[in-house]
């Protein structure tokens, strides 16, 4: 329950660690697994001093258990290890100290942990955090490698010399952290996150050497396998030997078996380089050749076709066929015109032996009216009328005499 105070109705300390002692007493025994960091067994003393301390975590708790129940697992049990205790929580008044006293401590086994990675391998894959469209591709040519590894190790030497081996100019901003034990999760993330903000990295190496299962423990632990999976940087993988397999292979971008296999996978050979680019080279000059001996036959095939060797030719088979089509427009005109002169020939004849002039030239004359009427019948003409005779060689009047059908000239 609350307390109420105020500056002016302060409670003493020694109510207040009172009062937390009492509300820690409600808490009852509970269990809580974490791993040893310091143990202290004083030869005849009747307690064990603990340190428990959350491997994920930078959290530590007290603890403290008789003789005689950490004697049952002392065989097993050493600093570094991981166990499982049932402890109730207790508080010191007089020092203002929690601590956990200890009724039982089991350690947990090889198998018990390979079963909660296994657990916690499906529960990230769930999440996706293995997917392959999560990879990141590698630069071809880092500028500046991150590596995180333990100090002086032979995982960092490996690292180094075959990098620089393979491309001397690579550069690299090495971070020293502990790859085991219980500073080594917090760190090793510290250490990703610090260089995943660094522009100029082009990817990081988190590499160290083989060891046992609880060895490589830190590099299966969640926080790791986040952090590694929020990086922006890509990450490879260089932990152990071949057969190892945290999960931190599991999110990185690029799984190494060995630290050497790592820099070998993330800076090219130089040598293998320039021999791949003199072999480009040759290539791309040997197809050059093949193009330009190519285009030169071609060239020569057509410099040899008979209208290059001869151009006017083609003009004069033209001039040719011009000509031929010209004197045969001329003949075509001519046969038309000596046709349509022979037709125009015998319609004139046709015209003239049927015109009334010819008729005329054989001594016949036309009789016409004032008017022009032709005369055609004698009842047509009155006595005394007088009408136009029309004969070949000119006209004159003549005058009807007396009744029809007699006429006399008139001039």
């Amino acid at each position: 329950m609350a307390v109420s105070t105020s500056p002016e109705t302060p409670i003493p300390v020694g109510e207040v660690s009172r009062l937390i002692g009492g509300w820690i007493e409600r808490l009852g025994a509970v269990w809580v697994e974490g791993q040893i960091t310091q143990l202290s067994r004083r030869p005849g003393a009747g307690v064990v001093f603990l340190t428990l301390r959350d491997p994920s975590y930078d959290i530590s708790v007290s603890v403290t258990c008789y003789r005689q129940v950490f004697d049952k697992v002392a065989d097993v049990v050493s600093e570094g290890a991981r166990v499982v205790v049932h402890a109730k929580p207790e508080w010191y008044a007089p020092r203002g100290q929690l601590s956990l006293r200890a009724a039982e401590i089991k350690p947990v086994g090889v198998g018990e942990l390979l079963a909660r990675l296994e657990q916690l391998k499906k529960s990230l894959a769930a999440e996706g955090l293995f997917a392959a469209d999560r990879k990141k591709p590698l630069p071809f040519l880092p500028q500046l490698i991150g590596l995180v590894c333990g100090r002086a190790s032979a995982a960092e030497r490996d690292v180094l010399e075959n990098a620089r081996h393979r491309w001397p100019a690579v550069r690299f901003a090495v971070r020293n952290v502990p790859v085991q034990g219980v500073h080594a999760v917090p760190q090793v993330v510290a250490a990703v996150q610090e260089l995943d903000a660094l522009p100029e990295v082009d990817v990081i190496i988190v590499a160290r050497g083989g060891g046992s299962v609880e060895d490589l423990l830190p590099f299966s632990d969640e926080q790791l396998v986040r952090a590694v999976s929020a990086a922006v940087t890509p990450v490879v993988s260089a932990i152990g030997h071949e057969p190892d397999s945290p999960l931190l292979d599991l999110v990185a971008d690029l799984r190494a078996s060995t630290p050497t296999d790592a820099a070998k996978k993330v800076v090219p050979d130089v040598g293998e380089e320039l021999a791949r680019v003199e072999q480009l080279r040759e290539r791309a000059r040997r197809a050059v050749d093949g193009f330009l001996q190519r285009e030169e036959r071609g060239l020569a095939a057509a410099l040899q076709r008979p209208c290059i060797q001869r151009p006017q030719r083609m003009i004069e088979d033209r001039e040719e066929q011009v000509t031929a089509l010209l004197e045969r427009g001329r003949r075509t005109l001519g046969h038309l015109l000596d046709r349509a002169d022979s037709e125009l020939t015998h319609t004139l004849a046709r015209v003239v032996a049927l015109s009334p002039k010819a008729t005329l030239e054989r001594g016949y004359a036309v009789l016409q009216k004032p008017d022009g009427a032709a005369v055609r019948s004698p009842g047509e003409v009155g006595a005394d009328e007088t009408l136009r005779a029309r004969v070949a060689e000119g006209e004159f009047t003549v005058r009807v005499d007396g009744a029809p059908g007699a006429a006399t000239a008139a001039e």
